[in-house]
């Protein structure tokens, strides 16, 4: 009698991995706190006396400092054994400086401390990316973004809301002072789930000049893409901003303004429902065509917000597209980034994808506030659609 050959089946490969896990709770709970305070920010520079500019200057120079910090973090990155004490660092700082804006009494303190803030998240970010390629296998690569994405909005659609139910039920500061603990559970998560990385052993240490050099042709093709897009894709302050406007002949202008921040809810929650599938779509069908299409429905928005009748309706459907643009493009982004990249030069990779995507943002809503200050909101919306469109032109077909 013959013995029947033993098969042995491959394993299929995990990406729900414990250093993912960790990673998005880690998220979760940051964005939570940070997002919690981001929203009462205006509202505590009213008690503290600011002037209205306040907020302009402390934005832009936290988002300044925290682009340039990323492509710092890109260099650190690259050194596998610094990546989790660089990234828990990060997660550290956000917690404790959203925790003292409880304590601040001028608008000067709260600079210092959003910038603070902002460097440290900036300067994780990379490592962060980097621990999350290493966690899981290539071919899971958009799955494992995609629910790095989700649970990170989660946490920025529980966070605003956590604030007015804290704000109803006692003051700003006691809601301030709250944030120290899902700062605490970030960090906490972080250092407790998330392994060193696979990728942590001994390799040559190349130069931050030598570094940027090492990034392969197509990679760079793909910055071009995502700068394109970037230069599209405004701040999204300037979606509520025209919602309001559109609605308040119909609805008054408080009513209007109250409809315009649950819009921007709806955006939030369809960016956290949509970011996973959109991962795991990416990995069965290819990265950059589902790119292309996020940033393709970014145009379509922009147009929308030209030609659409000013209903809830119609408001709620141009909301949604930009939830599916953003939450597509944030984690497919960072998985197409992380095919193209070698291991050892990552770090510097996801820093330069940050730090792109990051100056493109700040551009773009200058120049499309600008525009829609000079001449009429609708320039500014056609300018986005114009360069959102050419980012997926360039995504698609030039690699």
């Amino acid at each position: 009698m013959n013995t029947p050959e033993t098969h042995i089946r491959p394993q299929p490969e995990r990406w729900f991995t414990r250093g993912i896990l960790g990673i998005g709770l880690a998220n979760l709970f940051s964005d939570w706190g940070h997002e919690a305070a981001t929203s009462l920010l205006p509202a505590l520079l009213a008690l503290v006396g600011a002037p209205a500019i306040a907020l302009g200057i402390i934005e832009g120079v936290a988002d300044g400092l925290s682009s340039f910090a990323k492509l710092a973090g890109g260099y650190i990155a690259n050194r596998p054994a610094w990546r989790k004490p660089v990234a828990a660092g990060g997660y550290i700082i956000v917690g404790l400086t959203t925790f003292a804006y409880s304590m601040a009494q001028s608008w000067p303190f709260i600079l210092v401390l959003r910038a603070a803030g902002w460097l440290g998240r900036g300067a994780k970010s990379p490592s962060r990316d980097a621990l999350l390629a290493d966690a899981v296998p290539q071919s899971q690569l958009g799955r494992a973004f995609g629910f790095e994405r989700a649970m990170d909005t989660v946490g920025a659609v529980a966070g605003p809301l956590t604030a007015l139910l804290l704000v109803s039920l006692a003051n700003i500061r006691t809601a301030l002072e709250w944030t120290i603990v899902p700062g605490l559970l970030a960090s906490i998560s972080f250092l407790w789930l998330v392994p060193q990385g696979k990728s942590a052993i001994k390799h040559q240490a190349f130069g931050f000049v030598h570094s940027l050099r090492q990034l392969p042709a197509s990679f760079r093709r793909f910055l071009v893409g995502v700068f394109a897009n970037g230069l599209g894709d405004f701040a999204p302050t300037l979606l509520i901003l025209r919602a309001s406007q559109m609605l308040t002949p119909q609805y008054g202008v408080a009513r209007a303004a109250t409809l315009a921040v649950a819009l921007y809810t709806l955006h939030n929650i369809v960016f956290a429902v949509i970011s996973y599938p959109a991962g795991a779509l990416a990995d069965r069908l290819g990265k950059r065509g589902l790119l292309a299409v996020a940033y393709a429905l970014a145009a379509v928005m922009c147009i929308g917000f030209i030609f659409a009748p000013p209903t809830l309706a119609w408001l709620a459907i141009l909301f949604a597209l930009a939830g599916i643009h953003i939450g597509v493009q944030q984690g497919v982004e960072k998985s197409a980034a992380a095919e193209l990249l070698a291991s050892e030069i990552r770090g510097t990779g996801f820093g330069m994808l940050a730090t792109v995507n990051g100056i493109g943002d700040f551009a773009s809503s200058i120049i499309v506030g600008a525009l829609w200050t000079t001449v009429a909101p609708a320039a500014g919306f056609l300018y986005g659609a114009i360069f959102s469109l050419a980012g997926a032109v360039l995504i698609y077909f030039w690699r």
